[in-house]
């Protein structure tokens, strides 16, 4: 009995290192076809110079849902659709201006309007400005405080976390929530520091979050460079409020109907099994959208296009979608999820690219620290040589973190390096010059291998 259990083991450890081995080599044939003919880097270069910007509603938009579904119709992929989603019509306006006023002095600072946010009278909005660096600090300062004032936040990010996505998460309420807080109170605008560690004059717009309410306020970006000057003059000033004005043109205009961009290899085996990975095909307007998300959208359809240059037929549906409007309201990727539980879809793993297109790091599991443990001792070596072996608990993307309410599914989140998107996120430096060829078809082949993974083994058990 001892020696048939012996004899057992070491077939199962044989077996295990032939698979292992398999595994290796088709790595090495997925790496080597994106980093010798890849195609995320030209077609990104055709997304952000033909096409550009791509804010939701917006005719680039458009252009760029009938672009995607052609190139993956052009890869020959099983089936490429659409899929139909009412999504908000925001638009800027006129480029926003602002000035710092004290006494007679004007001074000219960089600011944009954040996402959503309304305009501000034709004359545009000149108060008394108050510093704050939390919004606990407007309960403090009540109406008393606040009434007829612009509220500045102008928390700055947190320098110390190694991972720059724990800055962002930190700084981000006094974006979304700031300006609604602050009108609370009777202020009458809001002025937020951008969220970047960088020093420039680049304001970064993003989404604020408005109640229905319609007691809504004016407000703007301003660059870190404006934030520190603005913040400098009010603390040399304590006598003689410092003034400031601003004024911006953007609207809402009615929803329009947009899509999600799908593109499937079908599975040889289990074609109702799916695997989803993709980025949000919307951008804001300031830019070209090149790392965000560009780089992700591009990513996925590479993702599919090497598994079926490389010869491999997953036995799971392999799916790539091109979300819409994820910048500001996120429908695409909650119709995705809508859609999959009315139809009755197994998935079986979402992977999102939407932190730019970075040298590859690793990948974030939102499941539990259990299994994270199991998909290290089976994966992590596999990864290891291609240096994307960072597999921990976390987030996973807002397009597909919706798709939680289909069970089963395991959500995953694409990790680069991190220490540069911030510094262009949100910002008109968000262009296709900034992006690295090799970074980027680097990430597409990582992605490509987890796929693989899970396609060829699911999810490690205990």
């Amino acid at each position: 009995m001892k020696v048939f259990r012996l004899s057992f083991l070491f077939l199962l450890l044989c077996g295990s290192a032939v698979a292992q081995n398999a595994d290796s080599v088709m790595f090495r044939k997925l790496f080597d076809e994106a980093l010798v003919n890849g195609n995320s880097y030209q077609n990104l270069e055709y997304l952000c110079k033909k096409i550009g910007p791509r804010l939701s509603g917006s005719a680039n938009a458009q252009k760029a849902v009938e672009w995607t579904k052609k190139l993956m119709e052009g890869y020959g992929f099983d089936r490429v659709y659409l899929q139909e989603v009412m999504v908000p019509h925001w638009v800027r306006g006129e480029k926003e201006t602002a000035k710092i006023l004290v006494g007679k002095t004007q001074i000219s600072v960089p600011i944009a309007a954040l996402g959503m946010s309304v305009g501000t009278p034709k004359a545009g909005v000149t108060a008394e400005v108050v510093e704050v660096q939390s919004l606990a600090e407007l309960a403090v300062l009540g109406e008393k405080g606040l009434k007829g004032k612009i509220v500045f936040f102008n928390r700055a990010f947190d320098p110390k976390p190694i991972e720059t996505g724990i800055a962002y998460g930190g700084a981000g309420d006094q974006r979304r929530s700031g300006p609604t807080t602050a009108a609370k109170y009777g202020a009458v605008g809001a002025i937020v520091r951008s969220l970047t560690g960088a020093l420039d004059d680049y304001p970064h717009t993003g989404t604020t979050l408005y109640l229905p309410d319609g007691k809504n306020i004016p407000c703007a970006a301003i660059s870190t460079k404006g934030a520190n000057r603005l913040s400098t003059l009010i603390k040399s000033n304590p006598s003689a409020p410092v003034k400031f004005y601003f004024k911006q043109t953007c609207q809402h205009l009615a929803d329009v109907l947009s899509y999600n961009v799908v593109g499937e290899l079908k599975g040889s085996d289990k074609p109702e099994e799916i695997i989803t990975i993709g980025g949000h095909l919307d951008s804001w307007d300031l830019a070209e959208g090149a790392h965000d998300d560009g780089t992700g959208v591009m990513q996925s359809v590479e993702v599919l296009r090497i598994l079926k240059a490389t010869g491999y037929k997953p036995k799971k549906t392999v799916r790539a979608v091109m979300f819409m409007n994820e910048e500001n309201g996120a429908r695409g990727g909650k119709k995705y999820a809508e859609e999959a539980k009315r139809l009755n879809e197994k998935h079986i793993a979402a992977i999102e690219s939407d932190e730019g297109g970075f040298t590859p790091r690793g990948f974030s599991f939102q499941s539990s620290p259990a299994l994270v443990r199991m998909i290290k001792t089976n994966w992590q070596s596999l990864l290891e040589p291609y240096q994307a072996s960072s597999l921990t608990v976390g987030a996973s993307g807002t397009d597909i973190e919706p798709l939680g309410i289909v069970p089963g599914v395991v959500l995953i989140g694409f990790r680069p390096d991190s220490q540069r998107y911030f510094d262009i996120h949100h910002t008109p430096a968000d262009v296709f010059e900034n992006v690295n060829r090799r970074e980027l078809e680097l990430g597409g082949a990582a992605i490509a291998s987890l796929v693989y993974l899970i396609d060829q083994h699911g999810f490690p058990k205990n």
